[in-house]
């Protein structure tokens, strides 16, 4: 399908803005916006002041326009800033440029320079647009001079989507573009919104973090005797997880694995690992300056929507609250009168795995509300009167095949995960293939038809490319995660229009705020709407979803991560009282 006629004209608009009173995590200050017609070239300068005095944007943005930005989010957040009605039609070029381009060598970076460049296109140097950014960041006040400055700055960047948009037009998936479109304006509402923080206790863990390092060691290390000082010992190590019997994952020179996503996947199989694994993350990699917390104490940072080749959002894991430990996001707390809800989808995957492959047996499995237990019981391996606490052990094993399959593990991996022999694991691993041969046939078609015709797609258009070297596991869980992406952002964009206060998106969850006395209401509509997106992706099959409610004064608590903060709150505790009496 070619390009839609727009009678009210195709705009290309930039804005430039900086964050209120100089300091990140706050909304956006819009400093001047510059729009252009395509094809009459008629154009449009407007500084803060003058954009302040209008009700609504300076050209159509009604049905019979089109609105084109590259990252159209922040657009849109200076649209949101001004109090101006959004446009209805909007197409933003990076995500088609990432659409076209996913998972294909993009020398200059995915940026507007990299879009030019990858065309062959010429534009401001970046060192230029560096120069001209920090200018604006000062916040002002400019003179005369430099206003023109900036506003030409704006206008170059409008001029390269107007190079762009006539050479990418032919590679534009016009039917869905707008779909795509729509979700930057549901961005700019969640980054607006951002995500409520305690800032009492982040100023006291700010302020007393490296004071109680080594009381914190000695406090979580005690249960493990794996630590001399601050330093992590590889034989102590070595020694507990011979005395707890658990088999540890190692790498091709023979050492024990112990990078942090390993830790975290042992951790999930072993839970009396987690507190280890938080205290390893936190003292090597926790920044809590670079966390954005705005003069509201509202966690906002830029969502980074598109950014994985799934799709799906990938936002700073240091400037992002749900980035870091998992203790940590005990930070997160509601307002005096509202309440917060994490809304996830029911095991997402094993749903969409479900119903994209049309195998009966694992949508029977997804409908019982315990897809590992129905695993179990249609394998054979537990009775039909089975319940999780009657045969929680075969259960657990049954979880971790149906996770590694997700995952794309091996035999070995998932041994490791269970603590059993490779035998048992294989075996696991067959009754699966057993259990759900149409699922298999699916999958490994998936695999097929992405190797011959080079790409793979979602049910909502969006694409990978395959490149030189294939990771076969992340080709066939490409469907599960991306599909997941389409799923949510079509739930978040409904659920803004309805009036929601979404605060953010979190892979397959969406983190919503509301008044106390309408809390409730709001939790079930929101999951009406998330099983109503599912559908829409999934061919009518629904997925259900859990609902995590927080009242004030209660916060937010992950449960992996409890142990980890009350150890932290009782130490910050002690070292304060400590440092009063000295």
């Amino acid at each position: 399908m070619g390009m839609p006629h727009f009678p009210g004209g195709i705009w290309l608009v930039d804005f430039e803005f900086h964050p209120a009173a100089g300091r990140e995590g706050n909304p956006p200050v819009p400093v001047c916006m510059v729009a252009r017609e395509l094809t009459t070239g008629r154009t449009l300068r407007l500084w803060q002041d003058e954009m302040a005095r209008l009700g609504g944007a300076p050209f159509p943005t009604d049905e019979s326009a089109l609105f084109v930005a590259y990252y159209a989010s922040a657009e849109m957040g200076c649209f949101l800033a001004l109090g101006w009605p959004f446009p209805k039609n909007v197409l933003d070029l990076f995500i088609a440029f990432r659409r076209h381009t996913n998972g294909k060598r993009v020398p200059a970076g995915n940026g507007l320079l990299g879009a030019l460049a990858y065309f062959g296109l010429d534009a401001l140097a970046a060192d230029e647009k560096d120069a001209m950014r920090d200018l604006v960041l000062q916040g002002g006040p400019w003179n005369a001079t430099e206003q023109r400055a900036i506003l030409d700055y704006c206008e170059s960047d409008v001029v390269a989507l107007a190079k762009l948009l006539p050479v990418m037009r032919d590679e534009i998936d016009w039917p869905r573009a707008t779909l795509h479109g729509r979700y930057t304006s549901a961005m700019a509402h969640m980054e607006h919104n951002g995500v409520p923080i305690d800032t009492e206790a982040l100023a006291a863990l700010k302020t007393g973090w490296h004071g109680i390092q080594q009381n914190l060691i000695a406090a979580v290390d005690a249960d493990f005797g794996v630590y001399d000082g601050t330093t992590f010992k590889l034989e102590r190590f070595e020694r507990y997880l011979a005395t707890t019997g658990i088999a540890w994952p190692s790498l091709t020179s023979g050492g024990l694995d112990l990078r942090d996503n390993t830790f975290k996947d042992m951790a999930r199989a072993h839970p009396q690992l987690s507190p280890l694994r938080e205290l390893r993350s936190a003292l090597s990699q926790m920044r809590l300056s670079d966390l954005t917390v705005g003069d509201d104490g509202r966690n906002r940072c830029m969502l980074s929507m598109y950014r994985s080749k799934t799709g799906r959002n990938q936002p700073s894991n240091t400037r992002f609250i749900f980035g870091p430990s998992v203790w940590l996001r005990g930070l997160i707390r509601p307002a005096d009168g509202y309440g917060l809800a994490y809304v996830d989808w029911s095991q997402q995957e094993f749903g969409i795995a479900a119903a994209l492959s049309g195998d009966l047996a694992m949508m029977a499995a997804y409908d019982s509300g315990d897809p590992y237990l129905a695993f179990a019981i249609q394998a054979g391996a537990v009775p039909p009167n089975a319940t999780k606490h009657s045969h929680k052990a075969e259960r657990d094993q049954f979880k971790q095949c149906v996770l590694a399959v997700q995952y794309g593990m091996g035999a070995e991996s998932l041994a490791y995960r269970i603590n059993q022999p490779v035998a048992r694991a294989r075996e696991l691993l067959e009754l699966h293939r057993r259990t759900y041969r149409r699922f298999w046939v699916w999958s490994d078609g998936i695999l097929h038809e992405a190797l011959l015709g080079g790409r793979v797609f979602t049910t909502y258009g969006w694409q990978l490319f395959i490149d030189d070297t294939p990771n076969g596991r992340s080709l066939c869980n490409f469907p599960m995660q991306a599909n997941g992406a389409e799923m949510l952002r079509l739930a978040c964009c409904r659920l803004v229009a309805d009036g929601v206060r979404v605060c953010a998106p979190v892979h397959d969850a969406i983190l919503i705020e509301a008044r106390l006395a309408d809390l409730d209401a709001v939790v079930a509509h929101t999951q009406a709407v998330m099983r109503a997106a599912s559908a829409a992706v999934l061919g009518g099959f629904e997925l259900s979803s859990d609902a995590k409610i927080v009242r004030s004064p209660e916060r937010y608590m992950d449960g992996r991560g409890v142990m980890m903060w009350n150890t932290v709150m009782e130490q910050l505790a002690l070292h304060d009282r400590k440092v009063a009496h000295e």
